[in-house]
């Protein structure tokens, strides 16, 4: 019907705040159901695979990989412009038997080959990673599943630094139920991240599931969120539902609207909340029924896709209104359809044979700026080389002794895209024309006097690179704390990373990424020239 139509769909509000409002999506409805389909497009600017993604689903059998579901959701996304967060890596649940059943050394060689594979698989096309799920049991012990069993604590920081190295872009997060208000579970979980993050393990988010109950909002939501985002971490609202005794009455289904807006509130009020995702959206497709006998309803949408009072609950709160018969008339803004001003002229440093450091004066919007893209002229068809989200990018795979254009576009977080930016030219230097590796350096992740790095080294020649040792100078007066991937040491602004014993074939054509911890006073510089082997890199 024409019900969210007095005031735009659920997305255009989320975005004009600068927030999410995901949904998990099933692959079979998805491909079998024409309104499922249409309101998952509409209303969402984000989806979680809800089980395709999952172990049992990605590598049934060891070596032998599945992605047609996940796939099929990607490419769903990518047609409806929603944001991808991957659900799940490391579970107690829903995991083969063959992975349960692996000796410890095994389990830890498939757990990292796991994670570099599906995460590498996405890399670049997937937001955000639910990389550890359910690691605490209630009482705010870790739950003494297989992974602790066999390999011990450790398995959590490993996983972070597994999926880093497989896609530094990637927001990476510790994602459980019951530690939405202050309680044993969540102190424990809190600790968790306090002190991974000291350790410079590469953690970006702690996702809250929120699979509540009808008048059990917890008092601290808000308080709880605001505290983890203390931490220098994201959070999210990952899997809503808000289920009832079934049947619904008037009375219950009012309550739980009141529950969804008091949900909503709570992330809206602390700025690190990047949203909300609701676990699925219809109660015609909600696991709660089979799992919580005689109880349901739990959902935005009823079993025939009509909107509940608690869709009109998530609408208000992103400013929306509350659409439909209440409402006398429209109480929203219109949705933001104000692209950013275009950013100013690049300018160009670092430049080498094979790469260039370009850096931008900052666009404005009047919501926010999202992100910006880099472009190479190259007549009617321009290329994109780059995408960031501040004001400077690194652009490789320059050929020596030639000319280039560039350009950059501002991007809001409802789609909006600028005016080019002037461009800037640049001439390569002469320099050797094949380099015998290729280097990427990328800064994930920074806060107040610390950073996580990563390195992505590339081998284009035809024989295999075995063992190596890559060598570069901060200019910056950064040190590096710790490393993954490989061994570091510094000597003043020296740097020197030996490969760990995972890492020490590099294939030709293949490459292999390790990251590090680190600190730095003042401004964090990219280093300019590398080293491998005693050999200059691109």
């Amino acid at each position: 019907g024409d019900h969210a139509a007095a005031s735009g769909p659920l997305r255009t509000h989320a975005a004009d705040r600068g927030k999410v409002i995901g949904t998990a999506l099933a692959t079979g409805p998805l491909a079998s159901d024409a309104t499922y389909r249409s309101l998952a497009a509409t209303e969402f600017n984000q989806v979680t695979p809800e089980n395709a993604l999952k172990w049992d689903a990605t590598e049934p059998n060891r070596g032998q990989f599945s992605f047609a579901g996940a796939d099929a959701i990607l490419a769903s996304a990518a047609q409806n412009n929603q944001v991808v967060r991957g659900h799940t890596l490391v579970w107690h649940n829903q995991t083969p038997g063959w992975v349960q059943n692996l000796a410890a050394a095994d389990l830890r060689t498939a757990t990292q080959n796991h994670i570099s594979t599906v995460v590498g698989r996405y890399r670049g096309r997937i937001a955000y990673w639910d990389v550890v799920n359910e690691a605490f049991a209630d009482n705010g012990t870790l739950r003494n599943s297989f992974w602790l069993q066999k390999l011990g604590a450790g398995y959590i920081a490993d996983a972070f630094r597994w999926a880093r190295a497989a896609d530094p872009s990637a927001k990476l997060y510790y994602n459980d139920y019951n530690i939405e208000g202050v309680g044993a579970k969540s102190d424990a979980t809190y600790n968790l991240v306090r002190d991974l993050r000291a350790q410079g393990v590469p953690i970006d988010g702690v996702g809250l599931q929120a699979h509540l109950i009808l008048g059990q909002v917890p008092a601290s939501l808000q308080q709880n969120i605001a505290r983890f985002a203390a931490l220098g971490v994201d959070v999210a609202i990952t899997e809503l539902d808000i289920r009832m005794p079934t049947p619904a009455t008037p009375e219950r289904l009012a309550q739980q609207a009141t529950d969804y807006r008091r949900v909503l509130d709570a992330c809206l009020a602390v700025a690190r909340c990047v949203g909300v995702t609701v676990w699925g959206f219809s109660d015609r497709h909600s696991w709660i029924p089979s799992v919580f006998p005689g109880q349901g309803a739990a959902l935005p949408y009823d079993e025939n896709y009509r909107p509940k009072p608690a869709y009109d609950a998530i609408h208000a709160a992103f400013g929306g209104g509350a659409p439909g018969p209440t409402t006398p008339g429209p109480t929203t803004a219109a949705p933001d359809r104000q692209p950013p001003t275009a950013p100013g002229q690049p300018t160009a440093s670092a430049l080498t044979a094979g790469g260039v450091q370009l850096s931008w004066p900052a666009a404005t919007d009047n919501v926010r700026v999202a992100g910006y893209t880099v472009f190479r002229e190259n007549g009617a068809s321009d290329v994109q080389v780059a995408t960031a989200t501040g004001t400077t990018a690194a652009v490789a795979g320059l050929s020596p002794q030639t000319r280039y254009q560039f350009y950059v576009r501002a991007r809001d977080a409802a789609g909006n895209s600028s005016a080019d930016s002037p461009l800037v030219t640049v001439t390569t230097p002469a320099g050797a024309a094949a380099a015998a590796c290729r280097v990427a350096y990328a800064v994930p992740s920074q806060w107040a006097g610390g950073f996580n790095g990563s390195v992505t080294i590339s081998n284009p020649g035809a024989t295999a690179i075995a063992g190596w040792t890559l060598r570069w100078a901060f200019t910056g007066g950064q040190t590096v704390q710790s490393a993954w991937g490989g061994t570091a040491t510094q000597s003043g602004s020296q740097v020197s990373v030996t490969n760990a014993d995972w890492t020490r074939v590099i294939a030709p054509g293949g490459a292999v990424t390790f990251g590090f911890s680190g600190t730095f006073a003042g401004s964090n510089p990219a280093p300019t020239a590398f080293t491998l082997n005693g050999a200059a890199c691109q």
